[in-house]
């Protein structure tokens, strides 16, 4: 494994403590950041990102990880704590939009990440599609149903 470069000074704690962490955790598995990418869902660059603390891993990238370097229970348990305590304390980007107290959308959603704005909602739409759905496969059911009945009767 190659050397890691600095992380930067003004990095709080509990950001530099999880992102080291992690960096031992993917030299404990011996994998380059290809491998790793290869064998979780997430990219090369991705892994570059987070290991060099330019942004946080979403908690599934961190429970992959944890996997693959073979920390199950408790251990497992510990780092995902310090995940939520990282992901508090890290630093937002200058261009981040503001989020009001209590808003935590990072932690609602882990695959978006915090410096990205949610899509406006639609509304129920998602709902209405699959009731939709639900009704046209009864009617197509209770069609073949009929016309079984007409050409066996």
């Amino acid at each position: 494994m190659g050397a890691w470069q600095s992380l930067p000074e003004d990095l709080p704690p509990e950001v530099r403590h999880f992102v080291e962490q992690l960096r031992r955790l993917k030299d404990a598995t011996g994998l380059s950041l290809a491998a790793l990418g290869a064998r979780t869902a997430y990219s090369k660059s991705s892994w570059h990102r987070y290991f060099n603390a330019t942004q946080p891993p979403p908690r599934q990238a961190v429970s992959a990880l944890c996997r693959i370097a073979g920390l199950g229970g408790p251990e497992a348990e510990r780092v995902g704590v310090r995940w939520e305590l990282a992901v508090q304390a890290w630093p937002r980007p200058a261009t981040a939009p503001e989020q009001p107290a209590g808003s935590e959308e990072y932690e609602d959603d882990p695959t978006l990440p915090w410096w990205e704005e949610r899509p406006p909602s639609k509304g129920p739409r998602g709902a209405n599609r699959m009731l939709l759905a639900a009704v046209l496969l009864l009617f197509v059911l209770v069609l073949v149903a009929g016309v079984g009945v007409v050409v066996l009767g």
